[in-house]
Protein backbone atom coordinates (compact mmCIF):
# COMPACT_ATOMS: atom_id res chain seq x y z
CA UNK A 1 0.00 0.00 0.00
CA UNK A 2 1.49 3.46 -1.20
CA UNK A 3 1.86 6.01 1.15
CA UNK A 4 0.98 9.71 0.74
CA UNK A 5 3.52 12.31 1.54
CA UNK A 6 2.14 13.36 4.62
CA UNK A 7 2.48 9.65 5.49
CA UNK A 8 5.59 10.05 4.69
CA UNK A 9 6.62 12.43 6.91
CA UNK A 10 5.23 10.79 9.97
CA UNK A 11 7.20 7.98 9.19
CA UNK A 12 10.22 9.65 8.93
CA UNK A 13 9.45 11.39 12.20
CA UNK A 14 8.71 8.20 14.01
CA UNK A 15 12.08 6.32 12.52
CA UNK A 16 14.50 9.17 13.10
CA UNK A 17 14.05 11.45 15.74
CA UNK A 18 16.31 10.21 17.99
CA UNK A 19 18.89 11.48 15.04
CA UNK A 20 19.05 14.72 16.76
CA UNK A 21 21.82 14.92 18.87
CA UNK A 22 22.41 17.72 21.83
CA UNK A 23 24.04 20.25 19.37
CA UNK A 24 20.48 21.22 17.92
CA UNK A 25 18.90 22.12 21.03
CA UNK A 26 19.71 24.98 22.84
CA UNK A 27 22.42 24.26 25.65
CA UNK A 28 19.52 25.80 28.03
CA UNK A 29 15.87 25.96 26.88
CA UNK A 30 14.26 28.91 28.31
CA UNK A 31 10.90 28.62 28.20
CA UNK A 32 8.72 29.72 30.66
CA UNK A 33 5.64 29.34 30.31
CA UNK A 34 3.06 28.52 27.06
CA UNK A 35 -0.26 29.84 26.16
CA UNK A 36 -2.71 28.97 23.96
CA UNK A 37 -4.32 31.41 21.61
CA UNK A 38 -7.02 31.81 18.84
CA UNK A 39 -8.26 34.26 17.09
CA UNK A 40 -11.07 34.77 13.86
CA UNK A 41 -8.94 35.16 10.39
CA UNK A 42 -10.59 35.57 7.13
CA UNK A 43 -10.21 32.62 4.25
CA UNK A 44 -9.60 34.90 0.91
CA UNK A 45 -8.83 33.82 -2.56
CA UNK A 46 -5.85 35.33 -3.89
CA UNK A 47 -8.08 37.70 -6.06
CA UNK A 48 -9.56 38.76 -2.86
CA UNK A 49 -6.51 39.34 -0.90
CA UNK A 50 -5.02 40.85 -3.93
CA UNK A 51 -7.52 43.53 -4.53
CA UNK A 52 -8.17 44.14 -1.24
CA UNK A 53 -11.25 42.49 -0.20
CA UNK A 54 -12.33 41.90 3.39
CA UNK A 55 -15.01 39.46 2.81
CA UNK A 56 -14.27 35.49 3.05
CA UNK A 57 -14.96 32.43 4.56
CA UNK A 58 -14.67 33.01 8.86
CA UNK A 59 -12.08 30.82 10.35
CA UNK A 60 -10.51 30.45 14.07
CA UNK A 61 -7.18 29.51 13.87
CA UNK A 62 -4.59 29.92 16.43
CA UNK A 63 -0.92 29.49 17.56
CA UNK A 64 1.14 28.62 20.44
CA UNK A 65 2.84 31.35 22.62
CA UNK A 66 6.18 30.31 24.20
CA UNK A 67 7.56 33.24 26.50
CA UNK A 68 10.85 33.47 27.91
CA UNK A 69 11.65 33.75 31.53
CA UNK A 70 11.18 36.94 33.40
CA UNK A 71 7.83 39.29 33.94
CA UNK A 72 9.42 41.98 31.50
CA UNK A 73 8.35 42.98 28.15
CA UNK A 74 10.25 41.14 25.97
CA UNK A 75 10.02 40.39 21.39
CA UNK A 76 8.69 38.05 19.79
CA UNK A 77 8.46 36.17 16.64
CA UNK A 78 5.63 34.87 14.59
CA UNK A 79 6.80 31.47 13.32
CA UNK A 80 4.76 30.74 10.15
CA UNK A 81 4.73 26.94 9.16
CA UNK A 82 5.23 25.41 5.54
CA UNK A 83 2.67 22.81 3.59
CA UNK A 84 3.26 19.95 6.24
CA UNK A 85 2.14 21.95 8.85
CA UNK A 86 3.84 22.72 12.20
CA UNK A 87 6.91 20.72 11.93
CA UNK A 88 9.81 20.05 13.98
CA UNK A 89 12.13 22.94 13.01
CA UNK A 90 9.46 25.47 13.91
CA UNK A 91 9.43 23.54 17.22
CA UNK A 92 13.51 23.78 17.82
CA UNK A 93 13.39 27.30 16.31
CA UNK A 94 11.18 28.44 19.34
CA UNK A 95 13.29 26.88 21.54
CA UNK A 96 16.48 28.69 20.17
CA UNK A 97 14.36 31.93 20.54
CA UNK A 98 13.00 31.52 24.23
CA UNK A 99 17.17 30.70 24.64
CA UNK A 100 18.03 34.30 23.65
CA UNK A 101 15.43 36.29 25.67
CA UNK A 102 12.62 35.90 22.62
CA UNK A 103 8.72 35.39 22.65
CA UNK A 104 7.96 32.87 19.89
CA UNK A 105 4.11 32.28 18.57
CA UNK A 106 4.11 28.95 16.47
CA UNK A 107 1.19 30.07 14.16
CA UNK A 108 -1.18 27.34 13.12
CA UNK A 109 -3.05 28.34 10.19
CA UNK A 110 -4.45 24.71 9.21
CA UNK A 111 -5.94 23.61 12.05
CA UNK A 112 -8.80 25.37 12.31
CA UNK A 113 -9.67 25.41 9.00
CA UNK A 114 -9.41 21.00 9.12
CA UNK A 115 -6.42 21.13 6.50
CA UNK A 116 -3.65 18.74 7.66
CA UNK A 117 -1.46 19.51 4.59
CA UNK A 118 -1.01 21.09 1.43
CA UNK A 119 1.91 19.59 -0.44
CA UNK A 120 0.11 17.78 -2.41
CA UNK A 121 -2.65 20.08 -3.31
CA UNK A 122 -1.78 24.00 -2.60
CA UNK A 123 -5.20 24.79 -3.22
CA UNK A 124 -6.13 24.11 0.05
CA UNK A 125 -5.17 26.99 1.02
CA UNK A 126 -3.28 30.01 -0.94
CA UNK A 127 -0.16 31.21 0.52
CA UNK A 128 -1.77 35.01 0.42
CA UNK A 129 -4.41 33.76 2.54
CA UNK A 130 -1.68 32.99 4.96
CA UNK A 131 -0.36 36.70 5.23
CA UNK A 132 -3.94 37.62 6.63
CA UNK A 133 -3.15 35.06 9.21
CA UNK A 134 0.40 36.16 9.77
CA UNK A 135 -1.30 39.71 10.49
CA UNK A 136 -3.85 38.63 13.04
CA UNK A 137 -1.15 36.76 14.90
CA UNK A 138 0.99 40.49 14.55
CA UNK A 139 -2.08 42.01 16.31
CA UNK A 140 -2.98 39.41 18.84
CA UNK A 141 1.12 39.85 19.76
CA UNK A 142 0.82 43.24 20.13
CA UNK A 143 -1.97 43.45 22.70
CA UNK A 144 -0.25 41.02 24.99
CA UNK A 145 1.32 42.17 28.11
CA UNK A 146 4.27 40.70 28.05
CA UNK A 147 5.40 41.60 24.03
CA UNK A 148 6.76 44.63 22.93
CA UNK A 149 4.78 45.47 20.13
CA UNK A 150 7.91 47.57 18.96
CA UNK A 151 9.98 44.46 18.64
CA UNK A 152 7.91 41.82 16.52
CA UNK A 153 9.22 40.05 13.71
CA UNK A 154 8.11 37.19 11.07
CA UNK A 155 9.82 34.16 10.69
CA UNK A 156 8.82 31.15 8.13
CA UNK A 157 9.73 28.55 6.19
CA UNK A 158 8.53 27.16 2.63
CA UNK A 159 4.83 28.57 2.38
CA UNK A 160 5.28 30.42 5.59
CA UNK A 161 8.57 32.00 4.23
CA UNK A 162 6.68 33.00 1.63
CA UNK A 163 4.31 35.06 4.16
CA UNK A 164 7.30 36.08 5.67
CA UNK A 165 9.20 37.92 3.12
CA UNK A 166 5.68 39.05 1.36
CA UNK A 167 3.87 40.68 4.52
CA UNK A 168 6.61 43.13 4.41
CA UNK A 169 5.18 44.76 0.91
CA UNK A 170 3.44 48.27 2.38
CA UNK A 171 0.31 47.57 0.21
CA UNK A 172 -0.18 44.20 1.43
CA UNK A 173 0.02 45.96 5.01
CA UNK A 174 -1.91 48.88 4.17
CA UNK A 175 -4.89 46.23 2.12
CA UNK A 176 -4.93 43.83 5.28
CA UNK A 177 -2.64 44.68 8.02
CA UNK A 178 -3.37 46.05 11.32
CA UNK A 179 -3.66 50.11 11.46
CA UNK A 180 -1.05 50.94 14.07
CA UNK A 181 1.72 48.47 14.25
CA UNK A 182 4.21 46.40 12.11
CA UNK A 183 6.70 43.98 11.52
CA UNK A 184 9.62 44.48 12.86
CA UNK A 185 11.65 42.49 10.40
CA UNK A 186 10.84 39.63 8.31
CA UNK A 187 12.85 36.39 7.97
CA UNK A 188 12.09 34.12 5.40
CA UNK A 189 13.57 30.85 5.18
CA UNK A 190 14.06 29.00 1.16
CA UNK A 191 10.37 31.18 0.42
CA UNK A 192 9.07 30.70 -3.00
CA UNK A 193 9.46 33.86 -4.81
CA UNK A 194 7.76 33.18 -8.01
CA UNK A 195 5.36 35.97 -8.79
CA UNK A 196 6.01 39.32 -9.27
CA UNK A 197 3.41 41.69 -7.57
CA UNK A 198 2.24 45.07 -8.64
CA UNK A 199 4.55 47.51 -6.42
CA UNK A 200 6.61 44.27 -4.64
CA UNK A 201 9.54 47.14 -4.65
CA UNK A 202 7.60 49.09 -2.00
CA UNK A 203 8.68 46.82 1.00
CA UNK A 204 8.50 48.14 4.75
CA UNK A 205 11.75 49.90 5.42
CA UNK A 206 12.39 47.38 8.35
CA UNK A 207 15.18 44.82 7.69
CA UNK A 208 14.51 41.83 5.31
CA UNK A 209 16.92 38.53 5.66
CA UNK A 210 16.43 35.52 3.79
CA UNK A 211 18.18 32.11 4.14
CA UNK A 212 18.26 29.77 0.86
CA UNK A 213 19.47 26.18 -0.46
CA UNK A 214 21.48 26.41 -3.33
CA UNK A 215 19.96 22.76 -4.43
CA UNK A 216 16.61 23.49 -3.10
CA UNK A 217 14.64 21.38 -5.88
CA UNK A 218 11.52 22.38 -4.30
CA UNK A 219 11.48 25.96 -4.12
CA UNK A 220 14.63 26.97 -6.60
CA UNK A 221 16.45 30.30 -4.94
CA UNK A 222 16.96 32.07 -8.37
CA UNK A 223 14.16 34.28 -8.18
CA UNK A 224 14.90 34.69 -4.60
CA UNK A 225 17.92 36.29 -6.07
CA UNK A 226 16.76 38.07 -9.36
CA UNK A 227 14.02 39.67 -6.76
CA UNK A 228 16.43 40.70 -3.60
CA UNK A 229 18.69 42.21 -6.59
CA UNK A 230 15.78 44.49 -7.56
CA UNK A 231 15.08 45.38 -4.06
CA UNK A 232 18.41 46.53 -3.20
CA UNK A 233 18.60 48.27 -6.38
CA UNK A 234 15.85 50.69 -4.61
CA UNK A 235 17.59 50.72 -1.51
CA UNK A 236 16.05 48.37 0.92
CA UNK A 237 17.50 46.53 3.56
CA UNK A 238 17.50 43.17 2.22
CA UNK A 239 20.00 40.34 2.27
CA UNK A 240 20.07 36.76 0.68
CA UNK A 241 22.35 33.90 2.66
CA UNK A 242 22.34 31.04 0.55
CA UNK A 243 23.72 27.33 1.85
CA UNK A 244 26.01 25.64 -0.79
CA UNK A 245 24.55 22.26 -1.66
CA UNK A 246 21.73 22.68 0.83
CA UNK A 247 18.03 21.21 -0.02
CA UNK A 248 14.71 22.19 0.96
CA UNK A 249 13.98 22.24 4.82
CA UNK A 250 17.13 22.46 5.63
CA UNK A 251 16.94 23.22 9.12
CA UNK A 252 14.57 20.00 10.02
CA UNK A 253 16.13 17.11 11.42
CA UNK A 254 14.09 14.48 10.62
CA UNK A 255 14.58 14.60 7.02
CA UNK A 256 18.46 12.72 7.49
CA UNK A 257 18.62 10.75 5.45
CA UNK A 258 16.76 12.99 2.44
CA UNK A 259 13.49 11.92 1.35
CA UNK A 260 11.70 12.15 -1.77
CA UNK A 261 8.11 13.34 -1.56
CA UNK A 262 7.10 12.25 -5.60
CA UNK A 263 3.52 13.94 -4.37
CA UNK A 264 4.70 17.21 -3.74
CA UNK A 265 3.24 20.15 -5.96
CA UNK A 266 6.24 22.29 -7.27
CA UNK A 267 5.98 25.63 -9.58
CA UNK A 268 9.45 25.90 -9.56
CA UNK A 269 9.53 26.88 -13.71
CA UNK A 270 6.06 28.71 -13.38
CA UNK A 271 6.85 32.03 -13.50
CA UNK A 272 3.68 34.44 -12.68
CA UNK A 273 3.10 38.09 -12.33
CA UNK A 274 0.12 40.14 -10.80
CA UNK A 275 -1.91 42.46 -13.24
CA UNK A 276 -3.73 45.27 -12.14
CA UNK A 277 -7.28 43.34 -11.87
CA UNK A 278 -5.98 41.50 -9.01
CA UNK A 279 -5.78 38.32 -11.77
CA UNK A 280 -1.99 36.37 -11.66
CA UNK A 281 -0.95 35.26 -14.70
CA UNK A 282 1.15 32.78 -15.95
CA UNK A 283 4.12 34.26 -17.73
CA UNK A 284 4.41 31.39 -20.07
CA UNK A 285 0.62 31.46 -21.71
CA UNK A 286 -0.66 34.96 -21.00
CA UNK A 287 -3.39 33.83 -19.19
CA UNK A 288 -4.92 33.32 -15.96
CA UNK A 289 -2.49 30.86 -13.53
CA UNK A 290 -4.17 27.94 -12.23
CA UNK A 291 -3.31 24.28 -10.63
CA UNK A 292 -4.18 22.41 -13.57
CA UNK A 293 -1.18 24.40 -16.10
CA UNK A 294 1.37 22.05 -17.65
CA UNK A 295 3.95 24.18 -15.90
CA UNK A 296 2.60 22.68 -12.06
CA UNK A 297 4.66 19.36 -11.82
CA UNK A 298 4.92 16.91 -9.17
CA UNK A 299 8.49 15.11 -6.92
CA UNK A 300 10.73 16.99 -4.43
CA UNK A 301 13.56 16.72 -2.05
CA UNK A 302 13.63 18.08 1.41
CA UNK A 303 16.61 17.20 3.07
CA UNK A 304 18.62 18.29 6.64
CA UNK A 305 21.89 19.71 6.21
CA UNK A 306 23.44 19.92 10.19
CA UNK A 307 26.17 22.63 8.86
CA UNK A 308 23.75 24.51 6.63
CA UNK A 309 21.37 24.58 10.21
CA UNK A 310 24.01 25.43 12.62
CA UNK A 311 25.21 28.48 10.41
CA UNK A 312 21.85 30.00 9.83
CA UNK A 313 20.98 29.30 14.14
CA UNK A 314 24.28 31.45 14.68
CA UNK A 315 23.03 33.94 12.00
CA UNK A 316 19.42 34.70 13.23
CA UNK A 317 20.04 34.36 16.72
CA UNK A 318 22.99 37.19 16.32
CA UNK A 319 20.79 39.41 13.89
CA UNK A 320 17.54 39.32 16.52
CA UNK A 321 20.03 39.92 19.45
CA UNK A 322 21.16 43.27 17.32
CA UNK A 323 18.24 44.32 16.11
CA UNK A 324 16.49 43.89 19.26
CA UNK A 325 18.91 44.82 21.36
CA UNK A 326 19.48 42.33 23.48
CA UNK A 327 22.66 41.03 25.73
CA UNK A 328 24.39 38.95 23.95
Amino acid sequence: MSRSPTSRLRVRASTTGSAAGPSLRPAAPQTARIEIHSFETVTLTDRQFLTGTKEGNRARIGGELRLPLGTSRVPAVTLVHGSAGVGANVDRWARELNGIGVAAFLLDCFTGRGIVETVTDQSRLGSLAMIVDAYGALELLSKHQRIDASRIAVMGFSKGGFVALYSSLKRFRQMHGPADVHFAAHIPFYASCYTTYVEDQQVSDCVIRLFHGTADDYVSIEPCRSYVARLRRVGKDVQLTEYRGARHAFDNHLYSPPVYLPDAVTTKICPREERPDGVIVNLETGRPFSWSDACVTRGATVGYDPQATKEATKAVKAFLISAFKLPA
